[in-house]
């Protein structure tokens, strides 16, 4: 039977504040990637009702802030979350590194992942979910999309005209695949988010980021637990095509975490802090 392509929301119905004349502008996409994505947008892909835990999850693709891998760090990861009982919602967020963009990163980019956790929050009861435990998930270049979000306050004002940039665009919790060197904190606050990071020692990009970002969390004493796998290198995405049992297996490393932080307990039930 044909599947239902999975509904995709742009983030500000009338185009991304300031750009709203790009947002008729098409998508390039070919094979695994995405590029020229000038009207922000999650896409959502909920799971059957009889799994659903309430928990949910915001998904960062990499892809070097030049493209987004949105098949395999995206879609692929989503139908996995999906099947342990986690919403998802894949970000197509603005690229600051494309040839000719006239977005930043620390600006245009920060704004598509506040808003994109505010409108899911906004949306909460219409997708079945807890606005309280919802994360992000970044493989690579989208590990610096969730940091931009991760280490400050995410309450939006109080008197935005749109009622949802007044809510809170902080995840609940952050799972890092091999995040990108951008994303590296000067320091973890106290009230950071608990972190799930993940990495291969030989990726000569990524692996030291992990290893500082978890002495940060320690040094914060902020929930935390790191997977250095012996190799791998970078972008292995879900790691179904690799040789190596380790990373073949490493989805299963991400949902133990969730499941023994209590993210996974259905709706009601206490979170645990």
């Amino acid at each position: 039977m044909a599947q239902t392509a999975p509904p995709e929301i742009p983030l500000w119905p009338k185009g991304a504040p300031g750009f709203e004349d790009r947002r008729n502008e098409p998508e390039q996409a070919e094979d695994y990637w995405v590029r020229h994505t000038n009207n922000p947008s999650i896409t959502v892909y909920l799971p059957s009702k009889d799994k659903a835990t309430g928990a949910a999850v915001v998904i960062c693709p990499g892809g070097g802030h030049r493209e987004l891998v949105f098949n395999a760090e995206g879609r692929q990861p989503a139908q996995y979350l999906n099947s342990i009982g986690v919403a998802a919602f894949v970000l197509k967020y603005r690229l600051a590194s494309e040839v000719n963009s006239p977005y930043s990163l620390d600006k245009h980019t920060r704004e598509d992942a506040y808003r994109a956790m505010r409108l899911v929050r906004s949306k909460a009861d219409e997708f079945g979910i807890d606005p309280n435990r919802l994360g992000m998930l970044g493989f690579s270049a989208g590990g610096d999309v969730v940091s931009l979000v991760a280490y400050t306050p995410g309450k939006g004002p109080s008197d935005a005209p749109d009622p949802i940039d007044r809510l809170d665009g902080r995840p609940s919790f952050q799972m890092l695949i091999y995040p990108g060197p951008l994303g590296l904190p000067k320091s973890v606050p106290a009230d950071a988010p608990p972190a799930f990071l993940l990495v291969a020692n030989d990726d000569v990009w990524c692996s030291e980021v992990v290893v500082l970002l978890l002495q940060k969390y320690r040094a914060a004493k902020v929930r935390v637990e790191a997977h250095i796998y012996t190799q791998g290198k970078h972008a292995f995405n879900m790691g179904d095509r690799s040789d190596l049992k380790s990373i073949n297996t490493w989805p299963q490393r991400m949902a133990d975490w969730l499941t023994d932080n209590r993210f996974l307990e259905p709706a009601g039930s206490p979170v645990h802090k």
